[in-house]
């Protein structure tokens, strides 16, 4: 065998590195991630409906296996059809969502339904979203509250936190702040993000809970981390007026941007402002026209009524 010149031949520290990616390879491919997940791919080939429920929600993560939405969507159809509630709830949040599959919002609704009744609580927290927004069904806050209500009992902390948002703005049931508390910090302490924003928003105003602007900064900022995007506002709001944390534009601008990307209409609005203003960024009128027209798009009836070009 011909022995290559000293200066082709891997250096100690290539050695290693390649002996460590080798190695890292090998027990990849032992890990039991990857062994429970080869085991549920031939345990729903062979009809195990539970398995293939377990093993489309690996596919939708990309955890241990190649992310594959539409493969996803197609197992959860059939677990779904075997009687997995849980599957009919997720191909219904594919369907509201259009991942993997195209948007049918009517396909959505039955199959949201189907997975609530079967007794998959988040099947019923989004269902309940549909209804408080009237997306796909006729717009009925009593019926999101009763959805939101079946949820929360089942322990599904998304519908408690939804549940308490409701509590605290008193649509489809009666305003009651401290019950808003109670569910909105029981679903945060769960860490739900969404939960918390609402949690914060309580303490910023002082109702349901003492009112304690630090705290509400705290809790917006930590569900922004976590991807929650009306955090994220809410934590601009309060770096902008300098409320509960010292007054930031330029973070303020950062984080309105960030939420805006995520289509929240209202903080496309308020970077319009800063725009406006030169508050955190250049001034430029050119630029919060944009941002206001974005906000319109996603929502944000204020915009729209803005003059044309302001």
């Amino acid at each position: 065998m011909m022995i290559p010149p000293d200066d082709l031949r891997p250096r100690g520290h290539v050695r290693c590195a390649l002996l460590t990616l080798a190695a890292a390879v090998t027990l990849s491919a032992c890990h039991p991630g990857n062994e429970e997940a080869k085991r549920l791919r031939s345990a729903c080939a062979t009809g195990d409906v539970a398995a293939c429920n377990q093993f489309a929600i690996k596919l939708q993560k990309g955890e241990y296996v190649l992310r594959d939405d539409s493969r996803a969507a197609e197992l959860f159809d059939q677990a779904c059809k075997g009687g997995v509630g849980a599957s009919c709830a997720s191909l219904g949040i594919a369907y509201q969502r259009a991942t993997g599959v195209k948007l049918d919002s009517a396909r959505a609704v039955g199959l949201l339904q189907q997975g609530c009744e079967g007794g998959a609580m988040e099947g019923c927290t989004e269902l309940g979203l549909l209804y408080g927004r009237g997306a796909g069904v006729p717009k009925d806050p009593a019926r999101a509250a009763t959805l939101f209500e079946k949820a929360c009992t089942g322990n599904d902390m998304a519908g408690c936190a939804r549940l308490g948002n409701v509590y605290s703005s008193g649509e489809g049931v009666t305003q009651d702040f401290a019950r808003a508390a109670e569910l909105l910090k029981r679903s945060c302490d769960a860490k739900d993000s969404f939960g918390c924003v609402g949690l914060g928003q309580l303490h910023a105003a002082g109702t349901g809970v003492a009112k304690n602007d630090s705290l509400a900064v705290e809790l917006f900022e930590n569900a922004c981390d976590d991807g929650e995007m009306s955090g994220c506002l809410q934590h601009a709001i309060a770096l902008e007026a300098g409320v509960g944390t010292m007054q930031n534009f330029s973070r303020a601008a950062q984080l309105y941007r960030r939420a805006c990307s995520s289509r929240n209409g209202e903080a496309c609005a308020r970077l319009a402002g800063l725009y406006d203003r030169g508050a955190g960024v250049r001034r430029d009128p050119d630029e919060a026209t944009g941002f206001r027209r974005r906000a319109c798009d996603f929502g944000h009836t204020e915009s729209c009524a803005k003059p044309k070009g302001a």
